[in-house]
């Protein structure tokens, strides 16, 4: 009876450990941050730019690509948040893919744009991430950089080494985030290549690349949302088109 009674209690503290643990899962998962209005605005297809979301990617097509662009959305921020940013370059010209990462968190697939590249004829392609996301997309960049010719970090840093990966890479963030760590980043930056272009934007924050609405812990910024968004779009092109 004793025996049973240990069986029972074991089985009974399993059942509300997984209870709780399910609990807050479903907790965690559903506290994000949410894309506003504005992007879901930049989700409309019309003749320049084809927007198609299904559950791997979203992706922005332009009428003729002349390059590729997969992107890595910050963590715990909704993907279609970077529409905006995304909708910009594809106007330009550039074929734009953005993974539906678990739980809105890049580290749970950072191979999710292995995916991508089966889907599209596009012989140059780049990778970028923002935030956590690309940190998660320089990790992906470092294990296969014969499979991109440039990487793009916004409010990031790379943890591996690139200097010998002979890849193109941007690094931008804003004078007044309040999210990116910059001790961190000053530790990392010398894993990037010697000539990898790095510019700070005045007056930028943290979550103005992307269409989110404030982040806690940002700075003030006095870069618009779609100042912020104009600008990145052109130095992400500025790299592409160098390339």
């Amino acid at each position: 009876m004793k025996t049973m009674k240990r069986s029972r209690l074991a089985i009974g503290i399993v059942l509300a450990v997984m209870v709780a643990a399910l609990a807050g899962i479903a907790c965690y998962a559903g506290d994000y941050y949410h894309a506003t209005g504005e992007a879901a605005a930049a989700l409309v297809s019309d003749g320049n730019v084809t927007v198609t979301m299904d559950s791997c990617c979203l992706t922005f097509a332009p009428e003729k690509a002349e390059a590729g662009f997969i992107f890595y959305p910050g963590g715990k921020v909704e993907y279609t948040a970077y529409a905006p940013l995304m909708r910009a370059l594809a106007e330009e010209g550039i074929l734009c893919v953005v993974p539906h990462m678990p739980l809105n968190l890049a580290v749970l697939d950072m191979d999710a744009a292995a995916d991508v590249f089966r889907n599209y004829e596009v012989e140059k392609w780049y990778i970028g991430g923002h935030s956590l996301g690309g940190a998660m997309a320089a990790s992906y960049a470092a294990k296969h950089p014969e499979e991109f010719e440039g990487l793009v970090l916004l409010a990031s840093y790379s943890t591996k080494d690139l200097k010998e990966t002979g890849l193109s890479v941007l690094s931008l963030y804003g004078s007044a985030d309040g999210v990116l760590d910059l001790e961190k980043y000053e530790e990392y930056r010398t894993n990037l290549p010697e000539d990898a272009v790095e510019t700070i934007l005045d007056g930028g924050c943290h979550a103005c690349f992307g269409s989110y609405g404030p982040q806690e812990g940002d700075g003030e910024h006095t870069l618009t949302w779609e100042e912020q968004t104009t600008l990145t779009a052109a130095y992400i092109l500025d790299i592409i088109r160098a390339g």
